[in-house]
């Protein structure tokens, strides 16, 4: 729970420390100034689109920064055109200095329109973001998650109004509640079509209790229609009231054994709302053992990284990238310890498992 500059220079300090000790561990593995593309390349390393849902009024008509403000609107589908880090060998961009940006907001009618001349049964990532986060943070946050994970579907971010303001969390909470009628028709609308393939879903923070009752509403219509189009549920950092999350969870049938949890008891911007909350737990605070009795999949990923916030993990974090990205390829996580090496990465399991612990670095 930090102001956006703060944050995106913590990510930026993170992902430089991890991306410049990969340099120098392979940099005797290719010769200079190849351009070929990696073999394990995500599908935005050539397709440099995102598609955009959000109900954030647009401003100036979305024609130019900042796209979408922080005040409530009618729900806008749109592909935001990307332009990618330089792909330099000695680029600032391979010691993780140079980002994705935002070249443009390409409007369309519907959800629909996204996918046209599109092959039958692309899979999807659909990422909805946390609390006190801008437009565009939220939208580079998708194409690094999406990017981090070598995803080769397409990718997909739900924005909700944030007023993106660090004392500002009451208006976020109920704004992101607001919204769950929105992602509603969104998720109604992909589920439906016979484009989509599987659809993942990475959600964070205030955003996870957003996509759980959003889902709840979509399965009371649905049921096992909707089970049967979802992948992957990945909830990192929930900031979710325990007993909501309980009796929400009780609620979606087959889509809860979908679900793969990401908790740090050491998250400090969880302490806070659950000052906020009364003292009541948030989900992404619990303890391990509180959410495996309900059969949930948990990745405790207090012993990891090294920032005092430990709040999105899910971005600067290699070995969870690595947990994500099993889960999307299996549809779950089967549980297994990560150890993360030069390049990060994850084990397959010995064994099935109910829950996993990240390994310290």
């Amino acid at each position: 729970m930090v102001p956006n500059d703060t944050a995106l220079s913590r990510r930026a300090l993170l992902r430089g420390l991890g991306a410049g000790g990969t340099a120098l561990a392979l940099g005797g593995c290719a010769g200079l100034g190849t351009e070929a593309p990696a073999f394990d390349a995500s599908a935005l390393s050539t397709q440099r689109s995102l598609m955009v849902a959000t109900n954030r009024r647009a401003v100036q008509g979305a024609q130019a920064e900042p796209w979408f403000g922080t005040e409530r609107g009618q729900t806008t589908i749109a592909r935001a055109r990307l332009l990618p880090p330089d792909s330099g060998r000695f680029s600032l961009a391979s010691v993780g200095l140079s980002d994705w940006k935002l070249a443009g907001i390409d409007r369309v009618a519907q959800v629909d329109d996204l996918f046209r001349g599109m092959p039958t049964g692309r899979d999807l990532l659909l990422y909805v973001h946390g609390y006190n986060t801008t437009f565009e943070t939220a939208a580079l946050d998708a194409v690094r998650l999406s990017d981090g994970v070598r995803f080769r579907g397409e990718t997909m971010l739900f924005s909700w109004p944030s007023r993106a303001k660090l004392l500002d969390y009451g208006y976020d909470r109920e704004s992101a509640m607001w919204s769950r009628d929105s992602l509603d028709r969104v998720l109604d609308q992909l589920i439906v079509s016979p484009t989509v393939g599987r659809i993942n879903i990475v959600a964070h923070s205030i955003g996870t209790m957003l996509t759980l009752e959003a889902l709840r509403q979509v399965y009371a219509r649905r049921g096992d229609d909707l089970v049967s189009r979802i992948g992957a549920i990945v909830f990192a950092s929930p900031d979710i009231d325990m007993d909501v999350f309980i009796s929400s969870v009780g609620r979606i049938g087959g889509l809860g054994s979908k679900i793969t949890v990401v908790t740090a008891t050491n998250d400090r911007a969880l302490a806070v709302s659950r000052l906020i909350a009364g003292g009541v737990t948030r989900v992404g605070a619990a303890e391990k053992a509180q959410l495996e009795a309900l059969g949930i999949r948990v990745i405790d990923a207090s012993d990891s990284g090294f920032g005092v916030i430990n709040h999105d993990l899910f971005l600067s974090n290699e070995g969870i990238r690595g947990v994500i990205r099993r889960a999307i390829e299996t549809g779950t996580y089967a549980g297994a310890p990560i150890h993360s090496g030069p390049t990060g990465g994850y084990a397959d399991p010995p064994r099935p498992a109910a829950a996993a612990s990240l390994q310290p670095f």
